[in-house]
């Protein structure tokens, strides 16, 4: 009877410190924080210049695709809703990965023709003739198998990479010192990032259980790369990890900083770059405690792009919406 009773006053302190997080939750303002764009890195002047575009004529490359391509635009839109996000954060994201990294396809296509082509190489993730399930194995990594969800699992085994291996020498080999990202889950080429939503191999495995549970896809296994590059690849499975991504970035800084940043686009774009939302929602929380006033999330160059273009972009999420229900209507018909 007692650890009933204890049981139930343990949910309800649990239940008690949500419903206090829920009510002291800000709401991050629309738009950007800063006047002026921040500066762009080098890499992005690089990549533009090699492809003899600007930043503008990329933007306007990929404005037109989206504007064009009604059902991607209703593909966009269906996830969004089984993430239950509004679908701005995806277009969003899409905008910034290729006006900034890479150069959009004329045609949605392309990706699916590309998709098939990387689904049927034989694939390996390793490093300097190691397989990652060799890797995996070594003691290091004994706790991590503590974790059961894919999130927190690969996010434990990238934090062993950065304290065990990054830049050391173990057991007599010498490993990079690099990301756990570039050094083992790249076996293609330099490219780090794939696909319309230019996700990496890794976020992907970290994302697999959420994608799973809500849009039903299968779950992905690192020895099978062939699979996760599919799955990043060909548009209508890797627009569910877009939005999950977005998900679980909104997620993540409701409930770690306490800041909904589900109406400013320009937040999760940037995040949906940098990527680990988790450990940027803990610095911010960080940062509220020590000033002891509020304190909002930062745009980067890339997420104040996408803010400063928001009416544009808000056009075509207006789109998406006739568009899905045009494609819908014509279904029927047939």
């Amino acid at each position: 009877m007692l650890a009933v009773c204890f049981a139930f006053l343990a949910g309800a302190f649990v239940l008690s410190d949500q419903q206090a997080l829920a009510k002291s939750v800000q709401v991050v303002p629309s738009g950007n924080r800063q006047k002026v764009q921040p500066k762009i890195p080098n890499g992005s002047h690089l990549r533009t210049k090699a492809q003899k575009l600007s930043f503008e004529k990329k933007y306007d490359k990929v404005h037109a695709l989206l504007q064009k391509d009604k059902k991607l635009l209703a593909k966009i839109k269906d996830a969004a809703d089984v993430y239950s996000i509004d679908p701005i954060h995806m277009i969003g994201a899409i905008v910034g990965e290729h006006t900034y990294n890479i150069n959009v396809f004329d045609y949605l296509q392309t990706y699916y023709t590309k998709a098939a082509i990387y689904s049927g190489m034989d694939l390996k993730f390793a490093y300097d003739g190691e397989d990652i399930e060799t890797f995996l194995k070594r003691p290091q990594f004994e706790a991590c198998d503590e974790h059961k969800d894919s999130y927190s699992l690969w996010s434990c085994r990238q934090a062993v990479w950065k304290k065990d291996f990054q830049g050391k020498k173990v057991d007599g080999k010498t490993f990079p010192r690099d990301r756990f990202s570039k050094v083992f889950f790249q076996p293609i080429y330099a490219g780090q990032t794939f696909g319309l939503g230019q996700i990496s191999p890794l976020t992907a495995l970290k994302l697999s259980d959420l994608v799973h549970q809500k849009s039903g896809i299968r779950k992905l296994d690192a020895d099978n790369a062939a699979g996760v590059y599919n799955a990043i690849m060909k548009p209508d499975i890797s627009l569910a990890f877009m939005a999950a991504m977005i998900r679980k970035a909104i997620d993540d800084y409701r409930s770690i900083a306490g800041v909904d940043i589900s109406q400013n686009p320009g937040i999760t774009a940037t995040l949906y770059n940098i990527g680990d939302s988790d450990i940027h929602a803990r610095e911010l929380r960080e940062k509220r405690k020590k000033s002891g006033r509020t304190v909002w999330p930062q745009e980067n160059y890339y997420g104040w792009l996408v803010n400063d273009k928001a009416e544009e972009l808000v056009a075509l999420v207006d789109e998406a919406g006739g568009a899905k229900k045009r494609i819908k209507q014509a279904n029927a018909r047939q």
